[in-house]
């Protein structure tokens, strides 16, 4: 029964992406403002639905930012980022160039201003993304930024990127990590939703001016620390590296 929810549960939230889109899209072609309040309606029904139709809660503990800032966050699941972006007020995500093809995510993905970066040689790959940031640069808000890359599954491991680290130190902004669980209760590549209380959390905050090495190896200690802790609060055991690695 679970699953039957579940898929109706998905069916109806990208029916109901594709209904908002269509109602907001002359709006949002004149104003940011009008794509932003789009946006953060539709993670607004997400959240609704998945509250009674597969009994899944989200919560956001800690203290978002509220002015420019660097977001480096534990990715697990599609509904992080939905998480994230409502929990701020004006979020901007670096994201694979080819979902700015995505039908409708896409198109409101670069009007609220999100960053495309193509993966390529890692060098020139840097490289763009830090051109393409800082050209950005007077659009202000959170710029949000997954460092391991890609959506994560519980218990496994994967390195944080430098890419992140290059752009702490290019920006000269504070860095709020982000720790999670999600992905025990909507699992990446499968269409099961779990009830339960799916939590994001801002940790302490990191000021500018680290040291990139330094800064990095911090940022992959409290959030991987603290993402562990929040899922072992749920029984999930988490393995350790050597064994998640395998």
């Amino acid at each position: 029964m679970q699953l039957v929810r579940s898929i109706l549960f998905t069916a109806q939230i990208y029916l109901m992406m594709a209904l908002m889109s269509v109602v907001f899209v002359i709006p949002a072609i004149f104003s940011r403002a009008w794509a932003l309040y789009a946006c953060r309606t539709w993670c607004r029904w997400v959240f609704w639905s998945a509250s009674w139709m597969i009994g899944l809660k989200v919560e956001v503990r800690g203290t978002p930012p509220t002015g420019p800032a660097l977001i480096a966050a534990k990715h697990q699941s599609f509904l992080d980022i939905l998480v994230i972006y409502n929990s701020v007020p004006f979020g901007r995500y670096i994201m694979k160039r080819i979902l700015l093809y995505a039908p409708f995510l896409g198109q409101f993905a670069w009007r609220i201003g999100c960053v495309f970066v193509n993966r390529g040689k890692r060098g020139a790959a840097i490289s763009k993304m830090v051109r393409e940031v800082l050209a950005g640069k007077d659009e202000g808000g959170q710029l949000i930024i997954y460092p391991q890359g890609t959506r994560v599954s519980p218990g496994d491991h994967r390195p944080y990127k430098v890419g992140t680290s290059v752009l702490y130190e290019e920006m000269g902004q504070t860095c709020y990590p982000v720790a999670t669980n999600v992905g025990l209760f909507w699992p990446k590549h499968q269409l099961l939703r779990k009830p339960g209380t799916a939590i994001i959390e801002y940790l302490e905050p990191i000021p500018p001016g680290l040291e990139k090495e330094a800064f990095l190896a911090h940022l992959e200690e409290v959030v991987e620390t603290r993402s562990n802790e929040l899922m072992a609060m749920e029984g999930f055991i988490v393995p350790p590296k050597s064994e998640a690695t395998r």
